[in-house]
């Protein structure tokens, strides 16, 4: 068995978990930990059982956040089932759309956009 889970890191954990979980109906699945300074050294997150790992920077371990001067290096795919409904809450927390939501066969419904802390995410409703 394998799996493959985006470990994301942030410049504010706390501003990102409650973003995420207001923007995209995101649930908190392991707390924060928080180390000794007050950053946020690791969490975990789903939409609908989609997971993914959180942190704040720790130059120490070579961990950042994205450049928001520079393009993406990676895009998150997140597949939903509404994605006029889930453009829409981003929209609603303060995110420009990049693109859509539009059909886009053969992938489906899509939209895409970047969030407060950098990260691309493209938004999918597969057709039915």
């Amino acid at each position: 068995m394998s799996e493959l889970t985006p470990y994301l890191c942030v410049d504010d954990s706390r501003a990102a978990i409650e973003w995420y979980v207001a923007a995209l109906g995101a649930e908190v699945t392991y707390e924060p930990i928080v180390m000794d300074d007050g950053r946020v050294g690791h969490c975990e997150l789903t939409v609908a059982g989609a997971r993914w790992m959180m942190s704040d920077e720790f130059e120490s371990a070579g961990v950042a956040p994205p450049d928001r001067a520079r393009g993406a290096s990676v895009s998150l795919h997140l597949t939903v089932d509404d994605c006029d409904a889930v453009a829409a809450r981003v929209q609603q927390h303060g995110v420009t759309l990049d693109r859509g939501p539009e059909d886009s066969p053969p992938a489906g419904r899509v939209a895409v956009f970047r969030d407060p802390f950098g990260h691309r995410w493209f938004v999918n409703q597969p057709l039915t």
